[in-house]
């Protein structure tokens, strides 16, 4: 009786301890060995280390489980408890703030960029999520995005008449618009079939999405151009963060800042990495506009600026100005 009383005990011990495991589903749309993808596994690896178990993160890369356009909602009823979507995501749901980090050459580096993610403006922008039911954790950086076709892109003029895959952004929109492009927006997943089989002439991207992505097997042409930011938010169902205990949430709030810190570190790393590999490959022609090239870019995709202000808000866009220095006014 002994026995089968301390085995009883044992099994019950084990159950338990299975049953107070907390797990997070975390979803997103691109490779496993993109920076997002890293950083991701980091989180889960963070995590379990600091909560000593008691949370197991499980990390769902390449639309695994959700595509773009259905991860937002599977977040919101709960069938995940984190994504990390790029920071476009969140203009469908009314929270539009979020598309200024759109607009076309807004920073000219990191240090411009973190001022805002890592600033006041930042918390403040993820605080208009919680009406939504989302709780906004971190900024992750992927990089400035550069333009990719198959013919070169040297001149403005380049890129009148093209399909140039976007993420859903009116910005976006009217950003190629000013060039004289057609902006086509198309789940991530799509893009390379796309471009291979001629539905879009080019794209935007970082470089470590252009390469991780085989992109550059269909596209003989990139352009340097650091034109546009593409990030992500962190997010959580806020129902389930805010369930959570209190010592568990500083655990992971602890986990995501180190993630964070090591998912910016990355980002920058990869993108090296991935312009070396694009020019190793012999596949795509890798072209750096001249400084008098870039800034005729700059001023032919400054009126987005104005035509777009309304829709972002201007008290929030001269937030950003504030930080960055940037007055497109003066171009």
């Amino acid at each position: 009786m002994k026995l089968k009383f301390v085995l009883a005990s044992f099994l019950l011990a084990i159950g338990c301890s299975v049953s107070a495991q907390t797990v997070i589903k975390f979803s997103h749309v691109v490779a496993a060995d993109t920076p997002k993808g890293k950083a991701s596994e980091f989180f889960a690896k963070k995590a379990a280390e600091l909560t000593k178990g008691k949370v197991k993160v499980e990390v769902y890369a390449n639309s695994a489980l959700y595509k773009d356009k259905e991860e937002m909602e599977a977040l919101q009823i709960g069938s995940v408890q984190m994504l990390a979507p790029s920071l476009a995501k969140f203009g469908p749901l009314g929270v539009k703030e979020f598309e200024a980090f759109d607009f076309p050459f807004m920073f000219d580096d990191t240090a411009e960029l973190h001022a805002i993610t890592q600033g006041p403006v930042g918390a403040n922008m993820l605080a208009k999520l919680e009406p939504k039911g989302i709780k906004g954790l971190a900024y992750w950086d992927n990089g400035f995005k550069s333009f990719s076709a198959n013919t070169p892109l040297k001149n403005v003029a380049d890129y009148k008449g093209k399909k140039f895959r976007i993420q859903s952004s009116k910005v976006l929109e009217e950003q190629i618009r000013s060039i004289g492009g057609i902006a086509q927006v198309m789940a991530f997943s799509e893009v390379y079939q796309a471009l291979q089989t001629g539905v879009v002439d080019g794209t935007e991207n970082p470089i470590s999405n252009f390469y991780t992505q085989k992109m550059h097997e269909v596209q003989k042409h990139l352009s340097l151009t650091n034109h546009g930011y593409l990030g992500y938010a962190v997010i959580v169902n806020k129902k389930f963060w805010d369930g959570l205990p209190a010592d568990v949430r500083g655990q992971l709030e602890q986990a995501m800042k180190e993630s964070t810190v090591f998912a910016n570190k990355i980002a920058q790393e990869e993108n090296d990495a991935s312009l070396a590999g694009v020019k190793k490959s012999g596949k795509t022609i890798v072209y750096e506009p001249s400084k008098e090239e870039r800034f005729a870019l700059k001023k032919a995709m400054a009126p987005v600026h104005i035509k777009m202000a309304d829709r972002v808000g201007k008290d929030t866009l001269q937030e950003f100005y504030k930080a960055t220095g940037f007055d497109p006014s003066k171009l």
